[in-house]
């Protein structure tokens, strides 16, 4: 099975070909991701408006150049798969469009993916076996918008344990950026900067909920930690030193608490769902190599083996879109070219459309 990926959400204008094999392995054939960092790092953040006009001009070109490297064309197809929510709601309409429009001059199945989901099921597609990344699976969705533990148990299928009740942690790392004048994207800055750190535990930072019973997490907190840190400090120009200390200072902090989080999961999903299963983190923040090897480490403290994706398929791309929109046409799941993209779709939404057009019955 051959399926065009399409992927608009946000910054990020993307197009990919990949394959789902008989055995169910996924292998990518063409994943083309263009960036418009440069385009929007005079503002310190993304303009919608910009995003949606480059993804414009530049996806057919990318799906062009797609196709051309996976070697097929739109007859070797099996599916049309876009991001057609959650995001930007200019852009998500630019790829649903543009998918919907491809289906219709192909005759091929439209499949409008969550890009949630997409992430969630990325593992599956890099996994050397199907049964390395089998269902279920508890995974951890941290990037600059999303920050939730969820109990993945099928295509579709997801159970919420926790989520943020303020900012997500990769909005968090961009404002910390900000208040630290290091830069847009702020992820990737704030990781550059700690690199640099020789005393990080010179700037006490709370970390967000730790000890607390449930599964949810709260960045707003340790960015003002951050806020106060460099108050404290009495310069009208912090040193590059100070700023690497308070960076890693930061990010060890944020690290704790997803580690202190993810573990209170893990106990919950061992309990719940079944014991001995993965631990999955997926989306832009889990790039992150300190975020990575904390958990890592959270993994093989609660007995879970720890799988991530590839750095570059981590932050968002069209592949991952492909593989969910693969993964769902094997399901007999198809969208109709009526099919309206959302700024907002919760994963949990999946589920309840799902048990519906089962009438209550789980696919295998």
């Amino acid at each position: 099975m051959r399926i065009l990926g399409l992927e608009t959400s946000c910054d990020e204008t993307a197009a990919a070909v990949v394959e789902r094999l008989a055995d169910g392995r996924g292998r990518i054939l063409a994943n083309i991701v263009l960036s418009q960092l440069e385009e929007h790092r005079p503002y310190g953040g993304v303009v919608p408006e910009i995003a949606a006009r480059s993804h414009l001009d530049h996806l057919d070109g990318l799906i062009a150049q797609a196709m051309a490297e996976a070697d097929v064309g739109f007859d070797a197809l099996d599916g049309i798969a876009a991001t057609a929510g959650p995001g930007l709601i200019g852009g998500v309409m630019v790829g649903a469009l543009t998918a919907k429009a491809i289906a219709w001059a192909k005759g091929l199945p439209f499949i409008a993916v969550n890009h949630l989901e997409g992430h969630a099921l990325t593992a599956r597609l890099v996994a050397e076996t199907p049964e390395d990344a089998a269902f279920p699976y508890l995974l951890l969705l941290v990037s600059g918008g999303h920050c939730q533990l969820l109990a993945v148990e099928g295509v579709g299928r997801y159970r919420v344990y926790g989520t943020t009740v303020d900012d997500a942690v990769g909005e968090a790392f961009d404002k910390t950026a900000k208040l630290l004048g290091l830069g847009y994207p702020g992820g990737p800055a704030v990781e550059r900067a700690a690199e640099g750190a020789r005393e990080p535990e010179r700037f006490p930072l709370s970390v967000p909920m730790q000890g607390r019973p449930d599964c949810d997490f709260s960045f707003s907190g340790l960015k003002t930690g951050v806020r106060q840190q460099l108050q404290r400090l009495g310069k009208p120009q912090p040193t590059d030193q100070d700023l690497a200390d308070l960076a890693a200072a930061f990010q060890n902090a944020a690290a704790a608490s997803l580690a202190d989080r993810t573990r209170r999961a893990a106990v919950r999903f061992s309990e719940e769902v079944a014991p001995g299963r993965p631990l999955v983190v997926a989306g832009g923040v889990a790039a992150n190599r300190t975020i990575r090897a904390v958990l890592a480490e959270t993994a093989a403290a609660v007995g879970m083996r720890f799988l991530a994706p590839p750095l570059k398929l981590c932050t968002d791309n069209a592949a991952m879109i492909a593989w969910a929109g693969a993964e769902r046409l094997a399901l007999g799941l198809t969208d109709g070219l009526d099919f309206r993209p959302r700024p907002r779709w919760p994963l949990t939404e999946l589920t309840a459309e799902l048990s519906a057009k089962f009438s209550g019955e789980r696919p295998a």
